[in-house]
């Protein structure tokens, strides 16, 4: 049986070691005993992902009575098979990026390190197992929670069914989250495949890895293993990394995973796997001509389903359907206008800062019959690639079907001080203003730490800022975050007519 099969079977090897054993004490107590249901709750939180762990601490700080379910692992997929497991890894990739590249910077040629793949996984695990108190049961509790480990259920529109409790709400919140969808692939089933949630429990290194999907976890995860050591193939079917990203954005990330010396198929289907002779035989098909890969194992990472099952949505009223999730208004109510819904169980931007933001609109609302919108928020959002890609705001296609006239602005990194001195050239900021003004629409960062910079945009199109005001802030020297000024200088210069230069060049031919 592979690593993969054996893995996917379960969270059933859990705890690996002392990491996830102290994982495990924070966000699944095996001794922990379910309170008794208070008679009736402002707040009923099902689900303990990011979405609900705000929404309960949140509410029980302003003075809720709240109650919080959860199924599996508080701290959702971002602690235990998201952002924090990925991020460790990544950071770990990048190191051994950097120490193999270390010649263009001092002239000699290290002896190459081979890479301690269980070292960096058990890295990872120290340090999930670190960040896990912040989601953990017992903290809940202090903060004045009451947190039931077990399946929810409602009975009827106004309660809840979990462990033999029945619990009575005013309002009640769905923050299920969502789960790795599974490819339709002849084969792979039988064959074993890992997703996000199963790929972090790896302490062997794969020797040949296919990453099936050109999306952000697989984009960001084949350049992670490719760097540590794995031969890596990606098949995307779209004939793009990213496909909603900037169509430059894509090719600069494409052209960086070609450098990474990893196999990119684009336009590429896969139809069929078997396994033969221990290996993996994956079919691929790319414009109707067939070829043939052969792995240890495979990742796949095509997209997310939002987990509505076993919920009994219907006798509380909700509407939803199992592509979209939970179906909710502007303000995030469901059709039971005393529930509502937020994070990937109900939202398309399926990121935990956007969860995160959610949560608070739930408060307001749910609490307060505040009438705050989703619609009102700026989201960022950043692929962790190296460059990695961040976007605020609308693309250029986007003003164009709704009728927006834009002017945009460039600034190519290689433009940038710090960047040349970091040896980090590649990538670019773009931002994007409305045609005559200096209103910021969105913007685009291409660059090693674009994900740290693009706050700054959010930041001023929150405030209204334009891009004339942002020229006017004066930027540490030498910061990569200058390319946003540079922007801001460009659009001055735009400003400056052919009139405007003619009656400047006047006047100070006559001050002479």
């Amino acid at each position: 049986m592979s690593a993969a099969d054996r893995i996917e079977a379960g969270a059933a090897l859990l705890p690996h070691d002392s990491f996830d054993a102290r994982l495990l004490a924070n966000v699944r107590p095996a001794n922990w005993t379910n309170p008794r249901p208070a008679p009736s709750y402002n707040l009923v939180v099902l689900g303990a992902g990011t979405t609900g762990l705000v929404t309960a601490a949140g509410a029980a700080a302003l003075g809720a009575k709240v109650a919080l379910v959860e199924k599996n692992l508080l701290g959702g997929d971002c602690l235990n098979v998201g952002c924090v497991p990925s991020k460790a890894l990544l950071r770990a990739a990048r190191f051994y990026t950097d120490l193999h590249d270390a010649a263009r910077f001092t002239g000699s040629v290290p002896v190459p390190a081979d890479v301690d793949f269980a070292a960096v996984m058990e890295r990872m695990r120290h340090l999930r197992a670190h960040l896990s108190h912040h989601d953990s049961a017992q903290r809940f509790r202090d903060l004045g929670v009451d947190v039931f480990l077990g399946e929810a259920a409602f009975g009827d529109r106004r309660t809840v069914e979990v462990a033999g409790a029945t619990l009575k709400f005013a309002k009640a919140v769905i923050a299920t989250g969502s789960r790795a969808a599974c490819p339709p692939i002849e084969g792979l089933a039988e064959a074993g495949y890992f997703t996000n949630e199963s790929v972090f429990n790896l302490v062997e290194r794969p020797r040949r890895l296919l990453v099936i999907g050109g999306g952000p976890l697989g984009c960001e995860l084949a350049q992670a293993f490719a760097r540590l050591g794995c031969t890596v193939v990606v098949a995307n079917l779209e004939p793009y990394f990213l496909p909603g990203e900037e169509r430059d954005a894509a090719e600069i990330l494409a052209d960086s995973l070609r450098r990474d010396g990893i196999d990119v198929r684009l336009n590429t289907e896969v139809t069929r796997v078997a396994m033969e002779g221990g290996e993996k035989r994956v079919r691929l098909v790319n414009d109707h001509e067939e070829s043939t890969v052969a792995v240890d194992e495979i990742l796949a990472g095509v997209g997310r389903v939002p987990n509505v099952e076993g919920l009994n949505l219907e006798a509380a009223g909700v509407a939803y359907d199992l592509k979209h999730g939970v179906l909710v208004n502007d303000y995030l109510q469901t059709s039971n206008q005393r529930i509502y819904a937020a994070g990937d169980v109900a939202l398309e931007r399926k990121y935990t800062h956007m969860a995160d933001a959610a949560a608070r609109i739930v408060i307001q609302n749910a609490l307060f019959r505040g009438r705050k919108k989703l619609s009102s928020l700026t989201i960022p959002w950043c692929t962790y690639t190296d460059p990695e890609i961040a976007h605020v705001g609308v693309y250029a296609r986007d003003a164009r079907e709704r009728g927006f006239h834009l002017k945009t602005f460039t600034v190519p990194m290689s433009d940038v001080d710090r960047a040349v001195l970091d040896g980090e050239e590649e990538g670019f900021v773009k931002i994007h203003v409305r045609e005559g003004t200096d209103t910021i629409l969105g913007a685009t960062i291409v660059a090693r730490h674009a994900g740290e910079m693009i706050n700054e945009i959010s930041l001023a199109m929150v405030a209204g800022i334009g891009l004339k005001t942002v020229s006017q802030v004066i930027h540490s020297y030498p910061t990569q975050a200058e390319a946003i000024r540079k922007a801001g200088d460009a659009y001055n210069r735009a400003r400056l007519s052919p009139f405007l230069k003619a009656l400047s060049s006047r006047w100070l031919a006559w001050s002479r």
